[in-house]
């Protein structure tokens, strides 16, 4: 009888552990840089080593960016002709990053929403961003949103 108890604790264990490996960790980056070298280094570089690291466990790794502040640019379509056209990072990488911006996405399936609040302060309309981007009415009811559904907060300012 000890050993049958024995063997129902760790199976009972062992089923406790793979229940824990499946759950599906959850991150929400509040994105407002404007800075292009601070929005490689941590979207599309650090996103995906993170989701190398998790899946690495065998986890996955839910990802949802919340887009507002400064971080609109590099959701633009033809950014020299809205009001980013003076930056001259975003001119010479533009058609690249867009690129790997749509990877993110495709391969990577990570969801960007864009606060719709503030588009027509920075002359956007939804014709003149990626039509991957899901447009909320604003940053914060995504952001309240994601952390309620137990998604861990990480900022990405300047």
């Amino acid at each position: 009888m000890p050993n049958l108890k024995k063997f129902i604790i760790l199976l009972m264990m062992s089923i406790g552990m793979l229940h824990a490996q499946d759950e599906v960790a959850k991150v929400v980056y509040d994105l407002t840089t404007k800075d292009l070298a601070n929005f490689e280094l941590k979207v599309l570089k650090g996103i995906v080593a993170n989701k190398a690291h998790y899946e690495g466990s065998l986890r996955e790794l839910d990802v949802v960016v919340v887009i507002h502040g400064g971080a609109y640019r590099f959701f633009t379509k033809d950014p020299m002709h809205s009001k980013f056209k003076d930056d001259k990072a975003l001119m010479e990488t533009h058609k690249t990053l867009a690129k790997r911006i749509a990877s993110m996405v495709k391969t990577y399936d990570v969801t960007f929403l864009m606060c719709g609040a503030a588009m027509p302060k920075h002359e956007l309309k939804a014709k003149d961003v990626y039509s991957f981007v899901k447009i909320i009415p604003n940053s914060t009811i995504g952001l309240i949103d994601k952390q309620n559904e137990g998604y861990a907060y990480i900022p990405i300012k300047d």
